[in-house]
């Protein structure tokens, strides 16, 4: 990650996936041309570290100039009538390929096509190093192009964020940070949290991702993630961690414009903990709590027992089993206390008391957050 003046930006694309698309175009380039000597023309500011890389690996003769649109005086819009800075040599029936950094709107080539028609050039040609379809609104032939890309902004390698970040070899996007309150929901057996579930999701309008619910869904209906866990399940083995990150990453894709979300029964693990952190970077977003509620042993004891003379769930009728369940929480959630107290997300609530009165200790962390 990198700070330049009021944003940050993240790990787009390497200086090695760089080189090998420019590879790639030089080649193809160079096949097209042939024995003409060809004129490379590099639209300043951005493409003089295209330029400068692409004609060292460009394995003929060539020539290289660059060029600038800049508006007329007075004009502010960049979309109004632009002159040509820089352009002095006679191109009259001369190969020209237009090489620039990025094409996104495409409103800087049509500027190009309408300066040029008057150059009688034997042939005009446009490579892009980055090409952003989803922005294209032209109708102008793009003959080489490098790396299709999302329409998110970029920096590095000649682009620029506000003067910063041309000097930079690779291309960080930009880290759009999503306004969602995620939270993780722990809680031993018997401590109310699926109750409290419920309540803060309608709350402050949630998603609640269970683990289990998940699962159940996926097998269920026969997804091909649901198949590929059964797979495993049906061996006795464990399900690997990265099949259920795609399956919380699909219920997240599903709910993207949510606000946020609770998940419930995962992570269990560091490992777990830091493909969560992973998923929701990749989702421009964070894990902004870990929030176990507390309650003491003996209270979870009864509360189970009472909860098993009318739920039927054997392992709620047999304090034994109640007992190593509550220890069995308190081995896992140990790790990952430490993991998210490291980050100064992790928050204990106490868990006794209404139900009303823990739903506002609850929303006093989550406000707070």
């Amino acid at each position: 990650m990198i700070k330049l003046h009021d944003k940050y930006f993240k790990p787009f694309i390497s200086a090695q996936q760089i080189d090998d698309a420019l590879s790639r175009m030089v080649q193809e380039i160079a096949n097209d041309v042939g024995d003409d000597i060809p004129v490379f023309v590099g639209i300043l500011n951005g493409s003089f570290m295209v330029v400068s890389d692409f004609v060292k690996k460009y394995p003929k003769p060539c020539e290289v100039t660059f060029i600038k649109l800049a508006s007329y005086e007075g004009v502010k819009s960049s979309e109004d009538i632009q002159r040509l800075i820089g352009l002095t040599q006679d191109l009259t029936g001369r190969t020209v390929i237009i090489l620039e950094d990025i094409i996104d709107s495409g409103n800087t080539l049509a500027e190009v096509h309408r300066i040029f028609k008057n150059e009688k050039v034997k042939t005009l040609k446009i490579a892009t190093l980055f090409y952003k379809p989803e922005a294209y609104k032209k109708d102008f032939k793009l003959h080489y192009i490098g790396i299709k890309i999302p329409n998110k902004f970029i920096v590095g390698f000649g682009l620029d964020y506000d003067g910063l970040g041309r000097d930079i070899p690779e291309v960080y996007q930009i880290k759009e940070t999503q306004h969602m309150t995620n939270l993780v929901l722990f809680g031993p057996p018997g401590a109310g949290k699926g109750t409290q579930a419920e309540f803060l999701k309608e709350q402050y309008n949630l998603v609640h991702i269970s683990t289990g619910d998940v699962f159940r869904y996926n097998i269920k209906n026969e997804t091909a993630l649901g198949m590929l866990a059964k797979s495993y399940i049906d061996k006795g083995e464990l399900v690997p961690d990265q099949v259920t990150i795609d399956m919380l990453n699909a219920e997240v894709e599903k709910n993207a414009d949510a606000n946020g979300f609770i998940f419930d029964g995962f992570p269990r693990t560091n490992a777990q903990a830091e493909a969560l952190d992973k998923l929701m970077d990749s989702k421009d977003s964070q894990i902004n709590a870990m929030i176990a509620l507390e309650v003491d042993d003996e209270i979870l004891v009864e509360r189970l027992l009472k909860r098993g003379e009318t739920s039927g769930r054997a392992d709620d009728a047999d304090e034994s089993i109640i007992r190593n369940r509550i220890t069995e929480y308190y081995n896992k959630t140990a790790v990952l206390k430490e993991y998210y107290s490291a980050q100064d997300k992790y928050f204990g609530v106490d868990g006794v008391g209404s139900i009303e009165d823990i739903t506002k200790r609850l929303s006093a962390v989550i406000d707070s957050l």
